[in-house]
């Protein structure tokens, strides 16, 4: 039988009740012309609230009869879940600025969220300002259900100390291919410098792939999601040669099978850990460190090298009133002044093209972030199908117990994994 999570239970047992709050709610063709006051969600991140304080003052100001009013993401145990409680509820602010592309479906499943192709221009400015990455984030219908907005690319950061401490060269870490990744990392636990190489978590919730497999696979198969044209592509050579390059960490004890509770990158129990550009200002002051791409097996450029956006988008509520000015709101938030504004803020990365170019003085002001500007370019993002979060599930239960735990051979989990996500999506396909 497969699996569901709590998550996806909740959301299907509640779908009907979801649909129903959306039908009873605005009518499309009235709200999508209404102008009035609009109420808008961030995440609790305090740059970004800072950020979104800032912009709506400034919104306000020159829009006194359509103000905004901002709040920060209902408390539950995920966003998640209580954005979506809310469109359960018919609760939902007009704008949610930290939506999760792999819940979009379930969203757009519980009739909670606006297609942005309602508006004349929506298409074409989620596009313009996306260019090449915005197809990504264009649900199965072919619509637009969320805004591309910001990601945190990523990399892989290492601590220069304990390269040093393993006599190891931190300007030039050996850190390319997957052979060169392994022996740097045998010769930084063998010298005792740390206790690990790197340190993802190895737990079994569905989103802990994004941080270890989906940026290695990314890397090795040249930008390949996990599901395309309804088909996983993760049971491939370039998969499997993911599988066994992480086993082998593993096998190995180069990284832990145990789960750190603290920063273990910052407090030195590992030398190396994926992270995006919130890293610049976390380690400022503390952690002398520097940042390379994903390794691949054959060490490629490091140009060519895709890897996992951690991406947040923007949705609008189906239970908005007055969407005319949710949607001048949307645009304003992100335009090129106030994306220029949110860098500035938080050094997460809009979801625009031609980044360096852009803000060409910000990066010449602040090199550190640079590298994951350009890495930025070139991301991928998790597909965009029903049943998203339920086969990301069906693959961390797979990779944990053959990858992280060697119980079953990395080849047959693949593609066991693989069977078990086609049959996923295609009951989730099956209307009846």
């Amino acid at each position: 039988m497969l699996r569901r999570t709590a998550y996806t239970l909740l959301v299907l047992a509640l779908a009907g009740t979801g649909t129903a709050c959306a039908r009873s709610g605005p009518t499309a063709a009235k709200a999508v012309k209404s102008r009035g006051p609009i109420t808008i969600w961030l995440s609790n991140n305090r740059q970004e609230v800072d950020w979104g304080e800032r912009m709506v003052a400034e919104w306000n100001k020159a829009h006194p009869d359509q103000r905004i009013t901002a709040q920060k993401i209902p408390a539950g145990k995920t966003s998640e879940e209580a954005i979506s409680a809310s469109i359960i509820a018919g609760t939902s602010a007009c704008l949610v600025f930290n939506t999760s592309p792999a819940s979009v479906p379930q969203f757009q499943k519980q009739a909670g969220l606006v297609p942005l192709n309602d508006f004349p221009d929506g298409k074409r400015y989620v596009e313009r300002r996306s260019g090449s990455l915005a197809g990504q984030y264009r649900s199965e219908d072919g619509k637009y259900y969320q805004l591309p907005w910001k990601s945190n690319p990523g990399m892989i950061l290492y601590n220069k100390a304990i390269f040093r401490k393993a006599g190891l060269d931190p300007e030039h870490p050996e850190l390319a291919t997957y052979d060169a990744f392994l022996k740097t990392s045998r010769k930084i636990v063998a010298s005792g410098a740390a206790k690990a190489a790197i340190w993802p978590t190895p737990s079994s919730e569905f989103f802990q792939s994004w941080f270890d497999f989906y940026p290695a696979f990314i890397a090795e198969s040249g930008g390949k999601q996990l599901v395309e044209d309804g088909k996983p592509q993760f049971d491939t050579a370039a998969g499997r040669r993911v599988a066994a390059f992480w086993r082998q960490m593993y096998a190995q004890k180069l990284a832990p099978q145990e789960a750190y509770a603290g920063d273990a990158l910052g407090e030195g129990k590992t030398a190396m850990s994926t992270g995006g550009p919130w890293a610049v200002a976390a380690y400022k002051d503390s952690l002398d460190w520097g940042v390379v791409p994903m390794p691949t097996s054959d060490g490629r450029p490091a140009d060519e090298i895709h890897t996992f956006s951690d991406e947040k988008s923007v949705s609008m509520s189906s239970s908005c009133e007055h969407r005319a000015t949710a949607w001048k709101v949307l645009k304003f938030a992100t335009s090129r002044e106030q994306d220029g504004e949110f860098l500035a803020a938080t050094g997460q990365m809009p979801m625009r093209e031609h980044l360096t170019t852009v803000y060409a003085d910000w990066f010449e002001r602040n090199p550190s972030y640079k590298p994951f500007a350009e890495q930025a370019q070139r991301v991928v993002e998790v597909p965009n199908v029903s049943g998203s979060i339920d086969a990301w599930q069906a693959f961390r239960d797979s990779w944990t117990r053959s990858v992280v735990f060697g119980r079953q051979p990395t080849d047959s989990a693949l593609h066991s994994a693989a069977g078990q996500i086609s049959k996923l999506l295609a009951a989730y396909g099956d209307p009846s």
